[in-house]
């Protein structure tokens, strides 16, 4: 069986995680399926780990710190999100900013739950637009339908019709 496109968007309250850095205030991620189907969707929102954070990182997420310490217990939202990612089978990792949102959910995987059903590895959006077009400077992110609005799910889906236009365009994605 052919693994399954997951895209996934975070949203974090400064550059890095870590106990002693930075949390994750957020994450969404919507399954790919070469229907266009995207309505298989998953949403965490997690306590901040650190008392460090960044306001302005922060005020990205249109979250306060003050909602921020309400959010759920990281380790209940990863077990629920690895629980979610391997019920879909063997799924690959796509984001948009792959170094950004990699790093939360590959960290937040391994303290919270021991390990990352996602393996060691992921891809980025844009890589795969620049190489179909072989254009450096494509610029991807006209093709997302789904409004850029800082709410995870909205911009992992935003991103995944991105990657539907590329299939569509004759680019292999399964």
């Amino acid at each position: 069986m052919m693994a399954k496109l997951v895209v996934v968007d975070v949203e974090a309250d400064g550059e890095i995680p870590g106990t002693n850095e930075y949390s994750m205030v957020c994450f969404g991620a919507v399954v790919v399926d070469k229907k266009g189907n995207l309505d298989q969707t998953f949403y965490g929102k997690t306590k901040p780990i650190s008392t460090l954070y960044k306001p302005d990182a922060l005020a990205i997420s249109g979250f306060t710190r003050e909602e921020h310490l309400t959010f759920d217990d990281p380790k209940e939202v990863m077990l629920s999100f690895k629980e979610w990612i391997n019920s879909q089978g063997k799924c690959i990792f796509i984001s948009d900013n792959l170094a950004f949102d990699w790093q939360y959910i590959n960290w937040y995987m391994h303290k919270f739950t021991g390990s990352n059903p996602f393996g060691f590895s992921g891809q980025r959006i844009g890589d795969k637009f620049q190489g179909f077009y072989n254009d450096p400077y494509y610029k991807w992110k006209k093709h997302r339908k789904t409004s850029h609005t800082h709410h995870p799910v909205d911009d992992a889906k935003g991103n995944a019709e991105a990657l539907l236009y590329l299939y569509k365009d004759g680019y292999k994605l399964f």
